[in-house]
């Protein structure tokens, strides 16, 4: 404790005099006589205050508490009782003591109003409540008892009580108002009675001000408007789902019949026909007959089985017994189609335009037959597949139809409704190219490079990347794969282009691989890869867009498998547009609930367009010493989650929160908490430098022991930085995160320090890198995807509407103790303010300068410097170097006010 310091705590010169004293106190001890220890121990019994005499009052509160605690738990019993919506409710979160006193005014009020209750207490109903509510009084006992019957059932709820407070509030003004009116809008010259007799005094406040100023003819609308947005409000109804409401409430009425299933149009039937006839064969099915093995289309049915959680989403999927609808059948197609997710040809045109118009042909003349159950569709493969590219643009263009756009609504805990934001809101990009006159010339040069070197090798092929070509080279017979290799600065050289970079062999195939860049260069937008990502219905909500690889086929990595991601390339390389598609790619496919994010932003400029999303759990972190903080926090949370997991017997955060959702795990006998799904926490640092300039050991420990423990618990860590050096990407960070992304070096010792192996210095910057995940031995160059200011603020913009953050007290919180100085500043105290005025004035912390300007001496000084830095006015000690000034000068009056021990 800092009021009792220890011996260990006193200075040398206090130490001295202490061991100088003890004989002598050891000598005085002996003198002394043995009566004086009895003496001491009555003066202090004596000394001890006596004990108060027990109140009688606090007694009877006491009883009289707990036998209205005993009743009022009673009846919220029988309440619960009802249904099977409350009966498990925490005893920590009853309000039943509330909810009695509620019911109890209610019965009051009811019998003021509903009768003629005479006495004290019906005169007093009748003064606040008839003259308060006026006609209306007879509904106010309901409204007492409805707000009673939800403390008792639903206490657990707080955070739709400000909601319902202001809806009621504006609906009972705006129904008192126009009753006033309707009442003939009587005045207080009238009398009491008669404003009782219409709306009350809640009805004469609304309704007066507005029909004095416009008149009724536009008072009336305006109450009436109030009235329904208090409704909306009550019922947490947005806008554009009261059609909804009002079909679902006439479909509970009977007013409103729905549709049978199978009701389906002749349109409908033979528009599906004419979807179904445009697929390649391998995905239409005629009947429900058994069919015979096929071994080329056994992956496909093996991978149509869905993995992971099932699709959240609030828009009705299509059932299994009914005739395959647009969105059906477009994912048929997509499963057909030879582009795939990670590694594949570029999408057809009814991937790259999924949410749009297809173009069908119309075949008026066939019979339209009943459609037989349709077999679900396939995945598509993670690898790249041979064959013909589905092509529905050949069909005749008579008939465009719009697909459903895509809509998906999920219910978080409480009464929030979130909507996750709409792919529309991302840029298009133009289909990608195959071919063109440039990758002929280059094929040409290197085939006129090796026949003049008397190379036995040909050119056979090439993949066109939004960025780079890959020709693929097969030798002849008894070429050795040197004789390419050795020929570098030739083709780099007939080919104009000092960036060639050779694979040998190319992974799966007996060739050798030349990259060489493209003249005309593609963007690939965030958009498309994620609307494939859509197309391929992965749900997973850690599922990030990365780019296009070298192949054409769309890149993206699920976080959670990774787990971890180092992404490392020199300035303007392309690394902070990566940052903004990994953040964009979660903001557009994860709730809140599902994704929480950590992100620390060293250079203040980089991520400040993501403050104030709702996926944040603190506020984005700037200073380098409360990042640390925050590494700290989340090495706390792995251990809390872990120890969840471990008293529950569970070994993957998945596995524990589907536990959750379907009820299979509960929190002990007793306890007061309630068990929520952890959702995932990413914690993107975008430059790891800077941390570790300022705090290299505790960050250094956090990054390892997080990268080593955390995937179980769902937390995954994505570090940024522009100087790869062994000083910044250890040994230890670079053992346990497993996955790379490396962006253009300026040198190959950083792309070894990356990639541990060379190939990062020869790309060619603005997006160009090579993607390493866990467990490839050789990495895939990608070109990253780009996303533009204006979609990230779009997006932003659009959850910041759906809800506000909440954020964690507890994040950067000071968890590093400090170091233990003497804090008792003594006699100290004008010469502390004196030298903290000078340090902070000056922006200059020395501790000979404060013993030239305050004359004293090096030790004093030196206390004098240490009692600053226990008060974070000036930084840690560096050696011979001055010290860092942590307070601005502004600031030196509450700094002045803190030493002085001022409020």
């Amino acid at each position: 404790m800092a009021s009792r310091p220890s011996a260990a705590k006193k200075p040398p010169a206090k130490k001295a005099a202490a061991s100088a004293k003890a004989p002598a106190k050891k000598a005085a001890a002996k003198k002394a006589p043995a009566k004086k220890a009895p003496a001491k121990k009555a003066a202090a019994k004596k000394a001890a205050p006596p004990k108060p005499a027990p109140s009688p009052t606090g007694g009877i509160y006491r009883l009289v508490r707990a036998v209205w605690l005993g009743l009022a738990h009673a009846v919220g019993a029988v309440f619960r009782g009802i249904g099977q919506g409350a009966k498990n409710l925490d005893p920590a979160h009853r309000k039943d003591g509330v909810a009695l006193l509620l019911l109890g005014l209610g019965l009051i009020v009811a019998a003021g109003t509903w009768s003629n209750l005479r006495g004290p207490v019906g005169d007093l109903v009748e003064m606040l409540v008839t003259g308060a509510f006026g006609r209306l009084d007879l509904l106010v006992p309901i409204l007492l008892a409805v707000i009673a019957v939800r403390f008792i059932r639903h206490p657990e709820k707080p955070e739709a009580n400000g909601r319902i407070v202001i809806g009621l509030s504006a609906l009972v003004i705006g129904v008192l108002g126009q009753v006033h009116i309707a009442c003939g809008s009587p005045a207080r010259s009238d009398g009491m009675q008669a404003i009782r007799d219409a709306g009350g005094l809640i009805g004469w406040g609304a309704a007066t001000p507005l029909t004095y100023t416009m008149g009724e003819v536009l008072a009336v609308p305006l109450l009436v408007l109030l009235t329904i947005f208090g409704l909306l409000v009550v019922t947490a109804t947005p806008v554009n789902a009261i059609p909804q409401r009002l079909r679902q409430l006439g479909v509970r009425l009977g007013i409103v019949h729905e549709p049978a299933e199978d009701g389906y149009s002749e349109d409908d039937e033979r528009y599906d026909d004419q979807w179904r006839e445009a697929l390649p064969a391998r995905t239409r099915r005629r009947g429900p007959a058994p069919e015979a093995y096929d071994p080329d289309n056994a992956e496909q049915e093996a991978l149509s089985r869905r993995r992971g959680r099932p699709r959240r989403s609030a828009v009705p999927q299509p059932e299994m017994d009914r005739p395959m609808d647009a969105v059906d059948v477009a994912a048929a197609a997509a499963a057909a189609l030879d582009g795939a997710v990670l590694h594949g040809m570029p999408p057809s045109p009814i991937v790259a335009d999924l949410t749009q118009g297809v173009s069908v042909g119309d075949r008026g003349e066939t019979t339209p037959t009943p459609t037989p159950k349709p077999v679900p569709a396939a995945r598509p493969k993670q690898e790249k597949l041979k064959g013909e590219v589905l092509d529905l643009t050949k069909a005749a263009p008579e008939e465009i139809r719009d697909l459903p756009a895509r809509a998906e609504q999920l219910q978080l805990s409480g009464d929030i409704t979130y909507a996750l934001p709409s792919l529309d809101l991302l840029t298009r990009g133009g289909p990608g190219k195959a071919r063109s006159a440039a990758n002929d010339a280059v094929v040409a040069s290197l085939t006129n490079v090796f026949s003049e070197f008397k190379v036995d090798a040909a050119v056979t092929g090439f993949t066109r990347g939004p960025t780079v070509t890959r020709y693929e080279v097969e030798l002849g017979p008894a070429v050795k794969v040197e004789r390419i290799t050795a020929l570098t600065k030739n083709i780099a050289y007939a080919v104009a282009s000092p960036d060639v970079r050779i694979i040998s062999p190319i992974p799966g195939k007996s060739a050798v691989g030349i990259e060489i860049p493209n003249t005309d260069r593609e963007m690939v937008n965030l958009g498309d890869v994620l609307r494939l990502a859509a197309a391929a219905e992965d749900e997973h909500p850690m599922l990030v867009a990365l780019g296009k690889d070298v192949e054409g086929g769309y890149v993206m990595a699920n976080l959670a498998k990774m787990p971890h991601v180092l992404v490392a390339g020199a300035t303007g390389s392309g690394k902070s547009s990566c940052i903004n598609c990994l953040i964009t790619s979660i903001m557009v496919r994860a709730t809140p609930e599902d994704v929480r994010m950590v992100l620390v932003d060293p250079k203040r400029v980089e991520l400040t367009a993501y403050e104030g999303i709702p996926h944040l759990i603190t506020p984005i972190i700037t200073n380098p010493k409360r990042a640390a903080e925050a590494l700290q926090w989340v090495v706390r949370e792995m251990d809390l989650r872990y120890d969840d997991l471990a008293a529950y017997g569970f070994r993957h955060i998945d596995d524990f929160n589907e536990a959750i959702r379907n009820g299979k795990v509960k929190a002990p006998e007793g306890s007061e908490r309630e068990l929520q799904p952890y959702p995932y926490l990413l914690v993107i640092v975008d430059e790891l430098a800077d941390l570790m300039m300022v705090a290299p050991r505790d960050v250094e420990d956090a990054i390892v022991r997080i990268t080593q423990l955390a995937r179980a618990a769902g937390i995954h860590l994505v570090l940024a930085t522009q100087r790869p050096s062994v000083d910044v990407v250890t040994g230890l960070i670079k053992a346990n995160v497993p996955s790379r992304l490396a962006f253009a070096t300026s040198s190959l010792a950083d792309s070894r320090v990356i990639l541990d192996q060379p190939g990062a210095e020869k790309l060619i910057g603005k997006g160009d890198g090579l993607y390493l995940p866990m467990g490839q031995n050789k990495p895939t160059r990608m070109q990253g995807a780009f996303v533009t200011e204006e979609e990230v603020a779009a997006v932003v913009q659009h959850c910041k509407d759906q809800m506000a953050p909440v954020f964690r007290d507890d994040v950067v919180v000071g968890t590093k103790q400090k170091k233990e100085i003497d804090e008792d500043i003594g006699d100290d105290l004008d010469l502390l303010c004196q030298a903290a005025e000078l340090v902070v004035s000056t922006q200059f912390g020395s501790t000979s300068m404060l013993q030239r300007k305050l004359r004293v001496g090096f030790a004093k000084a030196g206390r004098l410097m240490d009692l600053m830095e226990s008060r974070g006015i000036v930084g840690p000690s560096e050696g011979s170097k001055a010290r860092d000034v942590l307070v601005k000068p502004d600031e030196l009056d509450g700094v002045l006010a803190v030493i002085r021990g001022e409020s």
